[in-house]
């Protein structure tokens, strides 16, 4: 067990340190992230409504998770205002406690008000929950957005999960623009 924790902890320290190595690929990102929407209009009711009311968003098409004890995400994203890219970012977390397991996820944080989205955009890094207070959107039935959150600066969307992962989260989600 003991060998098994030292090579986890070994490779979740080599992906944080290897990852901005490779350049993010922006086309490869754009093609995820229109899939991604594709799949938020089929699963949130009203969710492409919700675009149009929004000062901007930021859409995570694949968000990487695994651990064991110790956990490490990480995925590239884009930044879209008026349905324009306006830059490409990349989140992070790592976490230590009772989790186990890896998953995929799409992620979506949507800025509702111009204020949020300036204070986004004018950080040098920007952490969730720390940064800006971000509501966690929970579908009420059918997958209709609850018309009552709309009142939340920054809301978020966590959707289709693969895999398995004991402890999904948002919450100290470090995101940084990618150069």
């Amino acid at each position: 067990m003991k060998q098994l924790m030292k090579l986890m902890i070994v490779t979740i320290v080599a992906l944080s340190f290897a990852a901005p190595a490779f350049a993010a690929n922006t086309k490869k990102i754009d093609k995820r992230s229109e899939k991604a929407l594709e799949t938020f209009y089929a699963e949130v009711k009203g969710g492409e409504k919700l675009l149009t009311h929004a000062a901007g968003y930021l859409v995570f098409p694949k968000i990487t998770k695994g651990g064991i004890g110790i956990g490490y995400e990480q995925g590239d994203g884009k930044l879209v205002v008026n349905g324009q890219t306006e830059g490409y970012y990349r989140t992070r977390a790592a976490s230590v406690g009772f989790q186990l397991g890896g998953q995929t996820r799409s992620q979506m944080l949507v800025f509702m008000t111009e204020e949020a989205l300036e204070q986004f955009v004018n950080a040098s890094g920007w952490e969730v929950g720390v940064d800006g207070s971000v509501a966690l959107v929970k579908l009420g039935a059918g997958g209709a957005v609850d018309t009552g959150t709309y009142d939340a600066p920054i809301l978020a969307f966590v959707f289709s999960n693969k895999g398995l992962m004991y402890n999904l989260t948002i919450e100290g989600s470090k995101i940084s623009k990618l150069d």
